[in-house]
């Protein structure tokens, strides 16, 4: 068995054997590089040296806070999908001034070309090591690793730290002026709230000096798109430290447009076969313990009761909905005639994610998901899933999501670390052929990842990245050939006999909050007319105009369309400032002259002023723009 990484923030598998990053070794690729750049060994568009370059920066973060703060004890350090962190014990309260020192002191350490070597050590030696270092969370994750581990360190002059690697050849590599060190926040000991609290330094590094200030200024721009800045500025959405993190409160404006993209959802789903599903938001024990879920994904759930107590009931929240919406299926008997059976369910989910791992509403603890199961016939696998995939990208592209959406074939990892998945070598194995063939003939330009997988079957997952470059699942397909007999689900076939179904888990649109997130940021807070919480804004100019704006808007509400109007008494150029500023999209601003032509002065929040016009010429256009799902 390989060497395990205790440099990541739980204790990872590292695939093959540790290395130092050097040109004659293979690397696993999880995207496609230029052309120019595949012959260079060193380049920053390869994703495994870009991880190696990181990783070796937050050892020279460690080192430097060594060099500083001699007693501060070191946690973990690994490369991340946006530069680097380092968890660290110390009584220092790190300040941004002291960030300032301790990047000073790294650059000395790139300028030192310090040489990195690994060796390796018996676990008991490995264990006095760290103890004469004075390093107790090294000694407890070398005590943590499996007995047939590998126990590695990498030393770089006087530093020495536990890891698996792989890191660049010297420290002479990391170009100093590059690195920018971006926040010290607090971060429990192995993501636990009841361990001690330590100090996450994040970090990000590059090559050249112009292409780290490229990014901090992407970083400045999208902090203005950030959805946790703008969701709360806009008041969609707040969080209150006693209701707990990840359990955001949806304010009446982002209630409104969850609302609106649910429904739409619904009927969607209606009109291509779907079935509509309402299921409770807990089980017993029992039932997840025959999905598998009791077994694999126990740590994730809320669990309402002693989990080891079976002499009593046990119940736990649902973190997903499918074993609930197999009930449907197994209500009565069933033919061949009954499938595909499309159940689809706007389902509250749960699921008790690492407090470190909290961000908005992109990942929270409880959410909403536009979820389905597809029961069929094997024969039916391709035709269904093309279907699946066909409803995700026209969800994702009317809401103008899709453009920026990369695909990832998820597939499990053969050496099946910590048992994590149900069924055999050979069943999934042929899961992922079929899956993979289906893929390649809907011409599906994806990328592989490993060990991404759900426990019962590999999936598609469609990725999408916050304004910060960090990538999350937006929709998954997956294919399940393994939980249908488990619930003992079976068909009566065209020729008499029973037969088990193959199942297609999916979402339309994904996570409603984390849908929501996305919006803010990809169109800086101004959704387009069809999903805005207030559709038209309405502006007198005088009181005397007061009256013939409630007509407006009362003409407006009667179609169905949102609208406020802002009857204060305030210069109209307040108004419409406000107006703009809380992203509506349109304004009719109406005085005397308005009222008695019955007309109105159409203006938009990009600033456009679109003339006067009459009330129902506007509607009509207005029409046009919402019942098409106009992005303008």
């Amino acid at each position: 068995m390989g060497p395990w990484s205790v440099c990541a923030s739980s204790l990872t598998r590292i695939r093959g054997e540790a290395f130092l990053f050097c040109p004659d070794r293979t690397t696993r690729r999880s995207t496609v590089m230029s052309e120019e750049k595949k012959n260079d060994p060193f380049s920053f568009e390869d994703p495994e040296y870009r991880k190696t370059y990181w990783h070796t920066c937050s050892h020279i973060l460690a080192q430097a806070v060594k060099r500083l703060w001699p007693e501060t004890k070191l946690a973990i350090g690994p490369a991340i999908e946006n530069g680097f962190y380092y968890d660290l014990d110390s009584e220092e309260s790190f300040t941004p001034e002291d960030l300032e020192k301790i990047e000073g002191e790294m650059r000395k350490i790139c300028k030192e070309k310090l040489k990195l070597e690994r060796f390796e050590l018996p676990r008991e030696e490995a264990v006095k090591f760290m103890e004469e270092k004075g390093e107790p969370y090294k000694v407890e994750l070398i005590n943590d690793l499996p007995e047939d581990a590998v126990i590695s360190f990498y030393k770089q002059g006087e530093f020495t730290d536990l890891c698996a690697g792989p890191h660049v050849d010297s420290t002479g590599r990391i170009k100093g002026n590059a690195i920018k060190l971006t926040a010290c926040n607090a971060a429990y000991w192995r993501g636990d709230s009841s361990r001690k609290q330590l100090q996450r330094i994040y970090g990000i590094a590059f090559p050249k000096k112009d292409e780290l200030d490229a990014y901090l200024k992407q970083q400045e721009e999208a902090l203005k798109r950030d959805h946790n800045k703008l969701g709360r500025e806009l008041e969609y959405f707040t969080t209150v430290d006693v209701i707990g993190q990840g359990l955001p409160i949806i304010l009446p404006k982002g209630a409104r447009v969850i609302q609106l993209l649910q429904r739409w959802v619904e009927d969607t789903e209606q009109k291509r076969g779907y079935l509509l599903t309402k299921t409770p938001y807990m089980a017993k024990r029992e039932l997840y313990k025959i999905s598998g879920h009791w077994d694999h994904y126990l740590d994730g759930m809320f669990v309402l009761g002693d989990p080891n107590d079976e002499t009593k009931e046990c119940f736990a929240l649902r973190p997903m909905t499918c074993p609930f919406q197999y009930q449907v299926f197994l209500n009565r008997g069933r033919s061949y005639r009954d499938l595909p059976m499309r159940l689809g369910e706007t389902s509250t989910l749960f699921r008790n994610e690492d407090s470190g791992e909290m961000h908005g509403l992109i990942r929270v603890r409880q959410f909403t998901i536009s979820e389905g199961h597809l029961i069929l016939r094997p024969e039916q696998l391709e035709e269904e899933f093309k279907g699946c995939l066909d409803l995700a990208k026209y969800c994702l592209g009317t809401v103008g999501l899709l453009d920026k959406c990369t695909f990832r074939f998820s597939q499990w990892d053969p050496a099946n670390p910590n048992n994590k998945y149900e069924g055999t070598k050979e069943q999934w194995e042929e899961a992922q052929r079929v899956m993979g063939q289906i893929l390649d003939d809907l011409d599906v330009k994806y990328t592989i990842g490993i060990d991404e997988a759900a426990f019962y079957g590999p999936k598609l997952d469609i990725q999408y990245k916050n304004v910060y470059g960090k990538e999350d699942t937006l929709v998954t397909i997956q294919i399940d050939m393994l939980l249908a007999k488990q619930f003992g689900m079976e068909y009566v076939d065209v020729d008499g006999q029973k037969k088990t179904p193959y199942i297609i888990h999916r979402t339309s649109l994904g996570c409603y909050e984390r849908t929501l997130a996305y919006l803010l940021e990809e169109y800086a807070g101004a959704l387009p007319a069809w999903m805005a919480p207030t559709q038209v804004k309405i502006l007198p100019i005088t009181d005397r105009a007061a009256a013939y704006a409630e007509q407006i808007a009362g003409k407006l509400e009667e179609q169905g369309y949102r609208v406020e109007t802002d009857l204060r008494n305030e210069k109209i150029g307040k108004k419409i400032r406000e107006a703009t500023l809380e992203k509506i999209p349109y304004m009719l601003v109406v005085g005397d002259k308005e009222a008695e032509a019955g007309t109105v002065a159409v203006r938009h929040r990009t600033g456009v002023d679109e003339g006067v016009m009459s009330l129902d010429e506007f509607i009509a256009k207005f029409k046009e723009e919402v019942d098409t799902k106009a992005i303008k």
